[in-house]
């Protein structure tokens, strides 16, 4: 439909790809408060004399706070739109890079993570929740490009930021780009809008189950579907980050500290290497769930995630196999903050989106209050990997069961209860 047509329709012509694009950029400038930390650990204990716990201990904060408030963030997006939030959420993560760039104590670190984290959080929440309100026909996609974002968006500045530490000191790196990605995002947010009535076209994709009611949080709770959905993501992404969080180590314990692959240093190039097929993952598995279903899409791939995760201990302990296997675990479990907040929101609604998959995102924080314990311990009293990558394994076999067996069922019982005829709607401007 043309911009004309939409236009006629009452509602005032938006490009929803326009849309789509400024919640992309908006997530590439706060993917460095979580994938550029690595490089400003270093530079900060031999500045200040920390210890690696303590200043991990920041990490933690930023990740727990980015996490857990994103439905509080959600529902403020539900209710005042986007632009406010991100706003909000840009200032923020401005100011708390500036804040790292003076901490020169613990609890100013600290405080730091938490402006961070609410600022993440702000905007994560806003830019996925919007994604899904506008690409009822293309969720999975949407979703999946948004969040591809965050997963691979610092490696457009890795080398800019690791220049800027060696050359002029981290305090700088933390200050020019904190207040860099924070304009960035402060510039784009007038930009954001939330669709109205017609400018969204429905899904004409029949393989892809949908609700045609929108549930509020509070009735989204109460449905045993949304626990399935929360249970599947955690175990995922309990086993995903249980294996592949614990790179350096797997690489000590594994014999490889010094090995090269290609001339590189082999936990660099696995490094970049899963960072970026992660960021793949999420838009193309998003893709192909809208093209052939979210549970048959979830099945194969959990199932190929859970026979990576099985052979990684035999086959991985040479540098290019290690490098390609640990590629591959990455590659089938990004797709998790495509694949569950697409899901989500075909099966309670647009309306109260960024609410609703912000309390599904929650899983994250929770897959992550487990996943180092559990390696801990099992490496602890088994001195080895190998239990750590069989139970992850398991655990992705349990999710691809569930998803074909269990939720598949749930969705289109769930969706034939509260299906009502579809009115036409016009499409948004392409």
């Amino acid at each position: 439909m043309s911009v004309n047509q939409v236009a006629a329709s009452g509602a005032p012509p938006v490009n929803r790809w326009h849309q789509l694009i400024i919640g992309i950029i908006c997530m590439v400038m706060i993917a460095n408060l979580q994938y550029g930390w690595t490089f400003f650990v270093g530079p900060m204990r031999e500045a200040n004399g920390w210890s690696l716990p303590a200043v991990q201990w920041a990490f933690f904060i930023f990740v727990f706070t980015e996490t857990w408030l994103v439905p509080v963030e959600g529902w403020f997006v539900d209710k005042l739109g986007p632009r406010i939030v991100v706003q909000f959420g840009a200032v923020l993560v401005a100011v708390a890079w500036v804040i790292n760039s003076v901490a020169s104590t613990l609890p100013v670190l600290y405080l730091a993570a938490i402006v961070a984290g609410v600022g993440a959080g702000c905007v994560y929440g806003t830019c996925v929740g919007n994604a899904l309100k506008w690409f009822a026909d293309r969720r999975g996609l949407a979703a999946g490009l948004t969040a591809a974002g965050f997963g691979a968006g610092a490696a457009a500045t890795t080398i800019p930021i690791i220049y800027t530490i060696q050359t002029y000191g981290y305090q700088s790196a933390f200050l020019w780009f904190g207040l860099a990605q924070g304009v960035v995002i402060l510039f784009l947010s007038p930009l954001l809008k939330a669709p109205q009535p017609g400018q969204v076209p429905p899904s004409s994709k029949k393989k892809v189950i949908q609700t045609a009611r929108d549930f509020t949080p509070g009735e989204m709770l109460k449905t045993p579907l949304f626990w399935v959905l929360y249970v599947m993501f955690t175990l995922v992404a309990t086993g995903g980050l249980t294996a592949t969080a614990q790179l350096a180590p797997i690489v000590g314990d594994w014999g490889l500290a010094g090995a090269l692959v290609f001339g590189f240093a082999l936990l660099q190039t696995a490094a970049f290497v899963d960072n970026i097929l992660n960021g793949l993952a999420r838009p193309f598995f998003g893709w192909v769930s809208d093209q052939i279903g979210r549970e048959i899409t979830m099945f194969i791939v959990f199932s190929l995630g859970a026979v990576f995760l099985f052979i990684a201990p035999s086959i991985g302990r040479e540098p290019l196999t290690f490098v390609i296997v640990f590629g591959l675990i990455f590659f089938t479990w990004g797709e998790i903050y495509s694949l569950f907040p697409a899901t989500c929101t075909d099966s309670f609604g647009s309306k109260y989106a960024a609410t609703n998959a912000g309390l599904l995102y929650t899983a994250k924080g929770t897959a992550t209050l487990f996943a180092a314990p559990l390696a801990a311990l099992l490496v602890g009293v088994t001195g080895e990997w190998d239990t750590v990558f069989w139970i992850a394994a398991i655990m992705n076999v349990a999710a691809a069961l569930m998803a074909i067996f269990v939720l598949r069922p749930m969705r289109m019982s769930h969706s034939a209860a509260f299906a009502k005829p579809a009115a036409a709607a016009p499409q948004a401007a392409e």
